[in-house]
């Protein structure tokens, strides 16, 4: 019985890996970058696409409505515009001072031993700068971004000259039989293909990771994909959801199992260790 109990194998731990959003979920949502963003994407729309300013916020509303971001439905409707150039101009612009270092959550990951990751729409430039202003750049192994799921485009001048764009205001405006909404060719949250996309790109067994979210709709597709769900910012689950989180800060008291785990961790490695001695001794 001694030697059973010796040398049974700790249970295997549930989760495997956290992955996080980025934006409104790392810090919060009144730092004021989102509605910044939001005036440098509008602006964009106006000085680079030529599009009449009075049309801007009923346009930019539908197309992320029905695309999950103005990028890809700028595109589906026949917008060209180079990615790099788009992403310069509406996060080049960000006041990134409003970002302000968080030691506390920084402490909390780092007092997990899981594998950690970033899941987020925006590119890679403007998901440094972010980890960098709260203090967390050297906490996570890797992130998911928009060049991860996309391959660069830049249009010829002779693509730009025969634009064809669909017009998405009239038609949900006069809807038309059988005439149906574009496809986007890009690939983002709350996509599905792109929820399962950056899975196997990264590796990552949905049914083992915990997906933390400020978009409702993005829980939702994470919950579609087989993900644990947490709901940043909000006291109440949404649909998809498996719980709601006002702050990070809180992960602990919400989710006690993986500090459990944690020391399962620690349980594993040292029996891994003592056997492997044993065993080189016995030999």
């Amino acid at each position: 019985m001694e030697f059973e109990d010796h040398y049974r194998q700790p249970q295997r731990p549930k989760f495997d890996c956290l992955l996080f959003d980025l934006d409104d979920t790392l810090y919060p949502y009144s730092s004021g970058i989102a509605a910044a963003c939001t005036k440098n994407i509008q602006d964009y729309m106006v000085e680079k696409l030529g599009i009449e300013e009075s049309k801007i916020l009923e346009l930019s509303n539908l197309l992320y409505k029905n695309y999950g971001t103005t990028m890809a439905g700028l595109r589906a409707v026949g917008y060209e515009f180079d990615y790099d150039d788009y992403h310069s101009f509406v996060h080049g612009r960000l006041p990134y001072e409003k970002i302000k270092p968080d030691p506390v959550f920084r402490s909390i990951l780092l007092s997990l031993p899981i594998r950690k990751l970033i899941f987020t729409n925006a590119d890679k430039v403007h998901a440094i700068k972010a980890l960098k202003r709260l203090g967390l750049d050297d906490c996570f192994e890797g992130i998911i971004c928009f060049e991860t799921l996309n391959q660069p485009f830049s249009p010829t001048e002779n693509s730009k000259e025969i634009q064809n764009i669909f017009d998405i205001v009239g038609h949900f405006a006069r809807p038309e039989p059988g005439v149906e909404l574009p496809k986007t060719p890009v690939l983002c949250k709350p996509s599905i293909e792109a929820m399962e996309y950056a899975l196997k790109i990264a590796n990552i067994n949905p049914q083992r990771t915990i997906f933390f979210e400020d978009s409702t709709r993005n829980i939702l597709a994470g919950k579609q994909v087989g993900l644990q769900t947490v709901l940043v910012g909000k006291s109440h689950r949404s649909q998809g959801a498996d719980y709601a989180l006002e702050s990070l800060h809180n992960i602990r008291e919400a989710l006690p199992e993986l500090w459990a785990e944690a020391e399962q961790r620690r349980a594993v490695q040292y029996h891994s260790g003592k056997v492997a001695l044993e065993t080189s001794v016995s030999a």
